[in-house]
């Protein structure tokens, strides 16, 4: 299966993919476009449009995109998913940053991810350790 979002992950455009690959679709592909293509390129492609205004799973009420798909594929009685999702929205959700101490942390990792690497499926690539450690420490965490 396709899974179209917004070109230039940071927060929730990373950790979305690695949900994705991890726990909802292995065989995933994830694609990147421009804004305004999102939803046509998930269209015509039969994909799946995340992280985008208008998208399937996109940011609802308070929840960021990575909360909507825990609770929309089942997963929310995973601890550790659940722990890694406070992180994740904190780091996501400008007005929410200091409700989890990980997430200024989280944010800084995405930002500066930006600032080294141009490729957006190279940044994926190097994203994807980060989200496996932080899940491998949020285990540890909920015990």
């Amino acid at each position: 299966m396709r899974w179209v979002t917004r070109e230039r992950p940071k927060t929730d455009r990373i950790a979305c993919p690695w949900l994705i690959k991890r726990f909802i679709d292995p065989d995933a592909e994830i694609i990147y476009v421009a804004d305004d293509r999102v939803l046509d390129v998930a269209q015509s492609s039969g994909g799946n449009s995340f992280d985008a205004p208008g998208a399937t799973y996109t940011h609802r009420g308070s929840q960021c995109s990575f909360e909507v798909l825990i609770d929309e594929f089942g997963l929310r009685e995973n601890a550790a998913l659940a722990r890694l999702a406070k992180i994740v929205h904190a780091a996501d959700v400008v007005s929410d940053l200091r409700t989890d101490e990980i997430g200024p942390g989280l944010l800084a990792i995405g930002i500066g991810g930006l600032l080294v690497e141009d490729d957006d499926e190279q940044l994926l690539d190097r994203g994807l350790f980060v989200y496996d450690a932080l899940y491998a420490w949020c285990q540890l965490e909920v015990g």
